[in-house]
């Protein structure tokens, strides 16, 4: 079986042996990159890429604008990583399609779950399963949404979270166990993520966003509602 590959982006040599050590230890294949532009010319020049590790503060082009033009052209799966730990970074983050954020410093072995947890559930999407509700439809292999016939381009994590409010249709579902089996880890700063993933979703599905209906003081709750 081929390995899957990951691309490592940070402008410190340690850091990244050490992230990439961990990784190649559980048999994953790692390229590194030493600063934004390097990152993009490996992205835009590997079409094999699985996953991206990518800091924030880096010479050149930052992590941030990496991201954005990685996400004009693929929906692959970002982690973040950043020394900062400020609230507006990670939202800054979340808005341009970042999957995972974490802040330094970090333990190498929570990083290296997280990316496990990513891509299980990525290389799971097999099964060609296609799902709906309300004029929405999503199609788990191919890991597209149409919405009344038109697509609509999702992120990795705005999927998931979709996928995972139309299984579970008419369900009040706490930001807890949102955060459980959409990210499926426990993050400070949890409500935030959940409410800015929720507040784009809504935003790209239209008028089918009034579909995810807020809980207040709980969660949210997926509600095809067609009355006029």
């Amino acid at each position: 079986m081929e390995k899957l590959k990951i691309l490592v982006v940070d402008d410190e040599s340690r850091m990244r042996k050490l992230v990439k050590d961990f990784l190649k230890k559980k048999d994953f294949e790692v390229i590194e990159a030493a600063d934004g532009e390097e990152a993009l010319d490996i992205f835009f020049g590997d079409q094999d890429i699985d996953l991206v590790i990518c800091d924030v503060m880096m010479p050149k082009i930052d992590g941030f604008e990496v991201v954005k033009e990685i996400r004009q052209y693929s929906q692959v799966p970002i982690i973040m990583l950043t020394a900062k730990g400020e609230e507006h970074d990670e939202l800054t983050g979340f808005d341009l399609g970042v999957d995972e954020y974490i802040s330094k410093p970090f333990s190498p072995k929570i990083l290296v779950a997280r990316v496990e947890a990513i891509l299980r559930r990525s290389n799971s999407l097999s099964s060609g399963e296609v799902i709906q509700a309300g004029g929405i439809e999503l199609d788990i292999a191919a890991h597209e949404v149409r919405v009344d016939g038109k697509e609509v381009v999702l992120s990795y994590k705005e999927f998931e979270l979709l996928q995972y409010f139309i299984t579970n249709q008419g369900i009040a579902l706490s930001r807890e166990k949102i955060l459980d089996n959409v990210w499926n880890y426990n993050y400070f700063g949890a409500a935030r993520t959940i409410d800015t993933h929720v507040k784009k979703l809504r935003s790209k599905l239209g008028d089918k966003g009034k579909y995810i209906v807020t809980i207040w003081g709980m969660g949210y709750k997926f509600e095809v509602n067609e009355e006029a």
